[in-house]
């Protein structure tokens, strides 16, 4: 899924032009025209671990080798960073030359697969006039949605709308969870990893019964037929690099752990305050933005028994020296600990957070008993 910063060269303004020209004059193809779809390899970029997908047409008697790409957006856009947490930010469809868009995955060492498709020359003329309607109409632009409306699953509308029926379906793990599927694609980048987990609400425990990621069209696309045959060739790839592992001396493990370990370990009241606060105030982020923003997947968060916003309360009352009221508020959030752990067990971010979970027990616990001798048995 690919951000395309939109490069106002005067080569993409003479191609740009002569599509308007050309293009909605609604060219015919050659017999020698080839359509297929290009996916991009992962990369060690936030907007490119997940890869890419994009349609490839190309036809030598025309003279013609362009990629469509529905991943554009503009970081122009006034109010930019709160229309994209909102949801509500534009994305669009563009065309390059097939020569820059190869230049710059090159570039990026991503590596590079085409599958084309094999249907009829009127179904490719097809494909090709939809793309063009789209690229020089208002329907060229589209509300991003994470799993439901993306560069993937934009290619995958305009190919089955043009074959009239939804030939391209999902194929592989169909039984497993979009968190699930999501999950392995940040290894090598912890904290994006774990903030992904946390933010997320239950839209992504659903099945992942759509394509919604590049590479799951291109597993798709390998299985598929049309009319009795497969839809598309075997892949080839155009490019090949092995993804570099990124390595870093704070983005790991290592260092979760040993902020986490530092909180149980050194057992000061401060510390537990402040590590209370940071969990309340990321809990008020996470409801916030679940009310405020347009994408599903932020919605109805589960994860906010641990991060809870009544955290807050429980440091007014400590310190205010209100023992009762601490004690029973302490009590209150090791129970939603205990709801959260249980609820936690069979998700796929179960054991990134299964450190927070330990060390909220250890500090809740400590503030209990801090306010009040006796701890209830369910504690």
């Amino acid at each position: 899924m690919k951000k395309v910063l939109l490069r106002k060269t005067l080569f993409s303004l003479l191609l740009l032009l002569s599509f308007a020209i050309g293009f909605s004059q609604n060219v015919p193809l050659s017999k020698y025209a080839k359509i297929s779809v290009i996916t991009c390899g992962l990369g060690n970029e936030t907007y490119s671990y997940f890869g890419h997908t994009a349609i490839r047409v190309a036809d030598p008697i025309n003279n013609l080798d362009v990629v469509y790409n529905y991943g554009a957006f503009d970081f122009r856009t006034p109010n930019f960073v709160a229309k994209f947490t909102k949801g509500d930010l534009q994305y669009f469809a563009v065309a390059h030359s097939f020569a820059d868009f190869i230049n710059d995955y090159t570039s990026e060492k991503r590596s590079v697969f085409e599958q084309e498709l094999l249907v009829s020359p009127e179904l490719k003329q097809k494909l090709f006039d939809k793309l063009n309607a789209v690229l020089f109409s208002n329907e060229r632009y589209y509300t991003y949605k994470f799993i439901d409306k993306n560069c993937t699953s934009m290619v995958v509308d305009v190919i089955n709308s043009t074959l009239g029926s939804n030939v391209i379906v999902k194929k592989q793990d169909t039984d497993k969870t979009y968190r699930s599927i999501l999950f392995p694609y940040f290894n090598g980048h912890f904290y994006d990893q774990l903030g992904t987990s946390i933010i997320f609400g239950t839209k992504v425990d659903q099945l992942g019964t759509k394509i919604f990621l590049p590479f799951e069209l291109k597993n798709s696309l390998e299985d598929t037929t049309f009319q009795g045959h497969l839809l598309a060739a075997k892949s080839q790839t155009l490019l090949s690099f092995e993804k570099e592992t990124p390595s870093s001396w704070w983005n790991n493990i290592y260092t979760y752990l040993f902020i986490l370990g530092f909180v149980v370990v050194v057992h000061n009241k401060v510390v537990d305050k402040i590590y209370l606060l940071i969990l309340s105030l990321m809990g008020i982020f996470f409801v916030s933005v679940g009310f405020y923003s347009f994408h599903q997947e932020l919605a109805m968060n589960y994860n906010v028994l641990l991060f809870s916003p009544f955290l807050l309360i429980l440091i007014f009352f400590s310190i205010a020296k209100n023992k009762r009221w601490t004690y029973r508020f302490a009590v209150l959030h090791l129970i939603f600990l205990i709801v959260y752990s249980i609820f936690m067990i069979n998700k796929a971010h179960f054991l990134i957070v299964l450190p927070m979970i330990i060390t909220s027990g250890f500090v809740l616990v400590r503030v209990a008993i801090r306010n009040k001798k006796r701890i209830p048995i369910i504690i």
